[in-house]
């Protein structure tokens, strides 16, 4: 593994610290549209340090939002250590501007999978109380390679931020391979129905950025009809493309067609495909079999969280040629002779390709996290190993926190309202 400059052992080691202010100018600017996470929160967490003596280790997408949390965490008495979730989706600048506030950063844009799983370690070595994780590859490690920290009591539970973490960790209940208590945060109602539909949703714009096409006419197929691809489809359409759906849920795809969208499968929607963005959560969905179809010119990119969904490793070794012609997107000269454009090396292009979800979204998902890591120090010693729902009062929380920095007001149940909606008494 190649050494960096700008490294100090069991510290930090990351791109470049000369990058310390412009680093600060970018999590200012996001603190400013993140209330909750970054003013309320945190002016609480300064007071009453309800974190102090807690080791957190994240590894989750290095950016200015995820900075802000780190620094709640901070203030709230913890030491926080982080790593990059994705090997291309750190802000350099990010990462220097969070070794210069303290916090323990093992990240840098462009690093390869040994390196990643390094970072981990790093991480994982200093023996954290909480585990903040995006995708899973945290908390699997310490299982396969720490499990001392588990066996120790050392970790007192973990939280996952996205669906397919979410996914992976249910797998591992399933099997009773899951050894810790984790709160799986994607699933509570102020993630996955703003992060998730609106910050993903509006991913389509920041994935097509480095291609400055036209969406108006354009055929955009959407894989995967969740509360991501949900709202890519919606936005997709916004920009005046005609946008197919496929899918392998039923009632996702139902929800699709009785939403306006044509449904078909990935084996007739890639012939049309001017654009094709995958959000699945699954592997090979535009696959060898789809290459030779597809039209001259089409652009694909992943929304997904690995870099599975079109498999790009059959692609780069099948293709005639590979050049890079925009920072992250490479032209793909295929056998047949058409060119397609890969964004991202087929991983996380709307994060990888400009900053990721909006900081106004990302609020409400690193709201959920500090409350979350502040329930988990108050009640840690009653957890059991496996899923526990995030408490639907911190869901709430931080909804109506949200509400209140943006001015807005709601109604309130009556007694009488409360009593009924809550008994079965009265009928018709």
């Amino acid at each position: 593994m190649a050494k960096l400059p700008n490294a100090k052992e069991g510290v930090y080691k990351i791109a470049d610290m000369g990058l310390v202010e412009k680093g600060k100018e970018a999590i200012y600017v996001a603190a400013r549209k993140m209330p909750v996470t970054s003013k309320i929160l945190r002016d609480r967490f300064t007071k009453e340090k309800p974190l102090k003596g807690i080791k957190i280790a994240g590894c989750l997408h290095v950016t200015k939002e995820t900075a802000n949390l780190a620094i709640t965490l901070q203030a709230g008495g913890a030491e926080v250590l982080l790593c990059g979730s994705n090997p291309l989706s750190t802000q350099d600048d990010t990462a220097a501007a969070l070794v210069d506030a303290g916090v323990k950063v093992f990240a840098w844009h462009g690093n390869t999978p040994e390196e990643f799983y390094w970072c981990i370690r790093e991480c994982l070595k200093q023996k954290p109380n909480i585990l903040i994780d995006d995708g899973a590859d945290l908390i699997v490690t310490a299982h396969k390679e720490f499990p001392d920290l588990i066996k120790s009591g050392t970790v007192m539970a973990c939280q996952e931020e996205t669906t397919t973490g979410v996914k992976r960790f249910k797998a591992m209940d399933q099997a009773k391979e899951l050894k810790v208590p984790l709160f799986p945060v994607n699933d509570a109602r102020c993630k996955n129905e703003f992060d998730n539909e609106l910050g993903t949703g509006q991913g389509v714009l920041s994935a097509i950025q480095g291609m400055h096409i036209l969406m108006a006419g354009k055929v955009v197929v959407v894989a995967g009809y969740g509360h991501c691809g949900s709202g890519m489809a919606l936005r997709a359409r916004g920009l005046g493309a005609q946008v197919l759906v496929t899918e392998v849920d039923p009632i996702q795809a139902l929800k699709a067609v009785f939403a306006g969208f044509r449904v078909v499968p990935m084996d007739d929607a890639c012939k049309e495909a001017d654009v094709i963005f995958t959000v699945t959560g699954c592997k090979d969905v535009v696959t060898s079999k789809h290459f030779d179809q597809l039209k001259d010119g089409c652009i694909l990119g992943n929304l997904g969280h690995f870099d599975v969904e079109i498999a790009t490793k059959n692609l780069y070794d099948t293709c005639k040629e590979r050049k890079p012609i925009r920072k992250d997107v490479e032209e793909i000269t295929l056998k047949n002779g058409k060119k397609v454009y890969l964004l991202a090396q087929g991983r996380l292009a709307n994060l990888v390709l400009t900053e990721g979800h909006p900081s106004e979204v990302m609020d409400m998902s690193f709201g959920l996290q500090s409350l979350v890591s502040e329930y988990i120090a108050k009640n840690y010693k009653t957890f059991k190993p496996g899923i526990i729902d995030v408490p639907e009062e911190i869901d709430n929380k931080v909804g109506q926190l949200k509400l209140d920095a943006m001015g807005i007001k709601i109604d309130k149940l009556t007694e009488t309202q409360y009593r009924y909606i809550h008994g079965y008494e009265e009928g018709t």
